[in-house]
């Protein structure tokens, strides 16, 4: 945070309250191959500490959790939000700020609830104090682009997934019975008793639409008994 060495906006009814570090990342193969940026995130508490907060939280909760729409919910955001609209907060400091949310909704809180109460928000960049219009406007860009962001990248895996299958090549989950070989073709299953039991069911399945289709076609056509 460029800021972070002092900032006007830091007053000290924000420094006699604690600060929160929320730290995030969207999914476990990112908490175990990405430790670099655990370690970036949990280097900002001292860099707060450096601003003069004493009292710093540190909310790990959410790591490997998405923030994206339709995701569960989030028990360390939630928790955020909580301390804030109890007066608990100073100030909230994310690496970036589409750590703390990828939906319109959770933004609208996360502003409100710290408009409210007075809480400041920092990113790597500066700190921001939602009572300034100027600010109001940055943080409200940089929420919409971090929307927008994660529905870009839903649409470029949609066109890969669609242009894969229009090749063929698009194979999310076998059918029983298949398997691939060593280059990746798909093929019968090597163990006989699967690929039986398998041709047994579509065998007894279609029998059983071809006899309720003849019993459609002939409804009503033959004599029934008494």
């Amino acid at each position: 945070m460029n800021e972070l060495l002092y900032s006007p906006k830091i007053k000290p009814e924000h420094l006699v309250r604690k600060a929160i570090v929320y730290l995030r990342q969207s999914s476990e193969k990112q908490v175990r191959q990405n430790i670099e940026s655990q370690r970036l995130q949990y280097e900002l508490a001292e860099r707060v500490r450096s601003l003069g907060w004493r009292e710093i939280e540190i909310i790990n909760s959410d790591l490997g959790s998405s923030a994206a729409m339709g995701s569960a919910s989030r028990e360390g955001f939630e928790r955020v939000l909580t301390s804030v609209a109890l007066g608990e907060v100073g100030i909230i400091v994310s690496r970036e700020v589409s750590r703390l949310s990828r939906t319109d909704k959770d933004w609208c809180r996360l502003f409100e609830v710290c408009q409210i109460f007075g809480t400041l928000i920092g990113d790597e960049q500066q700190v921001y104090d939602l009572s300034y219009l100027d600010d109001q406007l940055i943080l409200g860009i940089k929420g919409t682009l971090s929307v927008v962001e994660l529905k870009v990248l839903r649409q470029r895996l949609q066109a890969g997934q669609e242009s894969k299958a229009y090749r063929g090549e698009l194979f999310k989950r076998l059918p029983v019975g298949y398997a691939r070989d060593g280059t990746g073709k798909v093929v019968l299953h090597s163990d006989q008793r699967v690929c039986e039991r398998s041709c047994g069911f579509v065998i007894t399945m279609w029998s059983y639409r071809l006899t309720r289709s003849v019993e459609r076609s002939s409804s009503g056509r033959f004599p029934r008994k008494a």
